[in-house]
């Protein structure tokens, strides 16, 4: 959609109505352009108008519509980019009125989802949430189309665009069904490997945070440092929604300590409930977290109203309660004095720059350690596997080869204390 066959960029010309509604309503409207560039899109042109309230039937007033259709053409726009959602009835009648292809917000969001999707979940996800979209435009389309031949009512006398409507329709409705089974199986799959994780008793650390905070920075410096391994590294890019899959990675510290890092879609304001929807199953990744890393651009002014995003989005998923580090990233291009920590929960770094990632890995190794026991176990030679798990799960604060056996004192999690309790000994 957002390149033309010459190979530019499609102009696009950004409208938005502030109905006072929205205190920061202007740093949406930044944001919509923003979402245009990720889109591949050029804009052109910003237009606002303020009114009480939205117009039933046109969004904007009848007299703005109008300097829209005179300005896409002055400035030779391919598209109109809406600030907000449009009504089935308002994208019909803007697109009559402006003469030029019509798009939402939300429709934008989705165009980037599309491009973006790479694994088969994904496309899944995306292709669902899209259906979903379209489904009450066509609907909403019905009454406008013109009727050929006899009385209202008949089957037979209807005219072939509401045949073809009706017939859209129903292909668009199995194909909702088709994905939703498709997605239900995806789901028991990622199940079952969530179950096996859960089996090896490594914690789940999950980056997130508001989109292009610097998570997927992060989760690469985490795996160039500690997994020394290229062909783990995940799409870094400067841009709205650079990553949309999730992503899984194993990092050993050596400081026998090793947990899950997991990177998934970043939050943004106002995400269209379709796509929250159907990336569900992706989400609940987050909610399986042991600890939450939550990512902050701080070198945005806005980024509070980004944290407060990040913050309802996560109480929407179910996932307010887990432990959270706060991460304020990009610190090397607004603050002088970094790596920072403040409190056992707060830290200021820069990903890009490497500076505060081992301060990182602290935070993270005490957090999920903080439910570790101290415990005193004599494992029998004939059991040395035993001794390698625990040097692989646990923090080994002493180790000594007695006649009896092996000597272990450890800080472990209370499950291992249990699962080998038979070889614990007083302390």
């Amino acid at each position: 959609m957002a390149i033309k066959n010459d190979g530019q960029w499609e102009r696009v010309i950004l409208v938005g109505v502030d109905t006072g509604a929205e205190t920061d309503f202007m740093v949406g409207m930044e944001e919509l352009e923003q979402l245009a560039e990720a889109g591949l899109m050029e804009t052109v042109g910003v237009m606002v108008q303020n009114l009480e309230a939205f117009h039933s039937s046109l969004y904007v007033g009848t007299g703005k519509v109008v300097e829209i259709a005179q300005a896409a053409e002055q400035l030779d726009a391919d598209t109109i980019v809406f600030y907000d959602p449009l009504s089935p009835s308002q994208l019909r009648n803007l697109q009559k009125e402006i003469g030029r292809p019509v798009m939402d917000r939300t429709a934008l969001i989705l165009d980037i989802f599309d491009k973006r999707a790479v694994s088969r979940e994904a496309k899944l996800q995306v292709e669902t949430a899209r259906l979903q979209y379209l489904l009450p435009r066509l609907v909403g389309m019905h009454e406008a189309l013109t009727r050929q031949g006899g009385a209202s009512g008949s089957q037979s006398s209807r005219g072939a665009g509401e045949k073809k409507l009706e017939l859209d329709r129903r292909k668009i409705s199995n194909r909702i069904t088709e994905l939703k089974a498709e997605l239900k199986e995806v789901a028991a799959n990622r199940e079952v490997q969530r179950k096996m994780r859960t089996s090896s008793t490594l914690p789940l650390v999950s980056l997130v945070g508001y989109t292009n905070a610097g998570k997927s920075t992060i989760m690469n410096a985490m795996v160039d440092t500690y997994m020394q391994d290229k062909d783990k590294l995940v799409l870094e890019k400067d841009m709205l929604f650079a990553t949309l899959e999730t992503t899984i990675r194993r990092i050993k510290t050596g400081q026998h300590q090793e947990w899950l890092l997991s990177d998934t879609v970043g939050f943004i304001h106002k995400l269209p409930t379709g796509l929250i929807k159907a990336f569900h199953a992706t989400l609940e990744e987050i909610k399986n977290a042991d600890l939450l890393l939550h990512v902050v651009d701080y070198s945005d002014e806005h980024y509070q109203e980004h944290m407060q995003v990040t913050l309802d989005t996560l109480k929407e998923l179910g996932a307010a309660h887990i432990p959270m580090i706060t991460i304020y990233n990009k610190a090397d291009k607004c603050m002088a004095d970094y790596p920072t920590i403040k409190g056992n929960d707060r830290i200021f770094l820069s990903a890009k720059q490497r500076a505060g990632l081992s301060e990182l890995v602290g935070m993270i190794t005490e957090a999920v350690t903080s439910d570790h026991v101290a415990v005193d176990f004599l494992i029998p030679y004939c059991e040395s596997g035993i001794e390698s798990y625990f040097i692989e799960h646990a923090i080994v604060d002493k180790k000594e080869y007695l006649e009896e056996g092996i000597a272990l004192s450890v800080r472990c999690r209370p499950a291992d204390r249990d699962r080998y309790g038979w070889y614990v000994v007083d302390r």
